[in-house]
């Protein structure tokens, strides 16, 4: 009984402890994205389109042990052009990224560090449009996908990073009226740069 007393006493005093040494920052992201879409049919291409995203972002930081988490709410505006067609296929959505970090710190000046995490994705565009006479794409509600990325600190406020978002699934369809309706998935994985100042 006394062992565990101990045991409860001491996990107690470890997360009274961790919360008086945590850093927990507000700020603001943004940043550049570049869009690689792919079709589950070689008969529909389409070319890499840059867009953007901004919003609130959040880190909590453990400064002894370097671990910590960082979230955002971003719109996120995503595009590309398909070959072949007129129009463009847009994506505007809500992104929702939490991530995993660990800070590697250089000093007071600056900081390296690494970041991979799931992101939530709720489109808030039109969720069908045309592209030719004949076919429409058609975006799924909501996505679910995976960051991967690394970056640098500065000055304790600045943070510059890139970062490569992956796909789980399908982020729409295109569907095809030829006689048949027929429908392609397509995904969209993208290449992010970022900066966030944190106050």
């Amino acid at each position: 009984m006394k062992k565990l007393f101990t045991l409860v006493a001491l996990v107690a005093a470890t997360l009274v402890a961790i919360p008086a040494q945590a850093q927990f920052k507000f700020g603001l992201k943004g940043g550049l994205n570049v869009t690689d879409m792919s079709f589950s049919s070689d008969v529909i291409d389409a070319s890499n389109r840059a867009g953007f995203f901004i919003g609130p972002t959040v880190k909590f930081t453990l400064p002894i042990v370097g671990l910590g988490i960082d979230a955002s709410a971003l719109y996120d505006q995503r595009e590309a052009k398909v070959k072949g067609a007129d129009e463009k296929i847009k994506q505007q959505a809500i992104n929702i990224p939490i991530n995993l970090r660990y800070d590697i710190g250089l000093g007071s000046l600056a900081a390296v560090y690494v970041a991979a995490g799931p992101q939530f994705g709720f489109n808030v565009g039109d969720k069908i449009q045309k592209i030719t006479d004949d076919a429409n794409w058609e975006l799924s509600k909501s996505t679910f996908s995976v960051n991967v990325g690394l970056g640098v600190m500065l000055l304790s406020h600045l943070q510059i990073g890139a970062n490569y978002n992956i796909v789980c699934g399908k982020t729409g369809e295109i569907t095809v009226f030829d006689g048949a309706k027929e429908a392609f998935r397509g995904r969209s994985n993208t290449w992010q740069v970022s900066a966030a100042y944190y106050f």
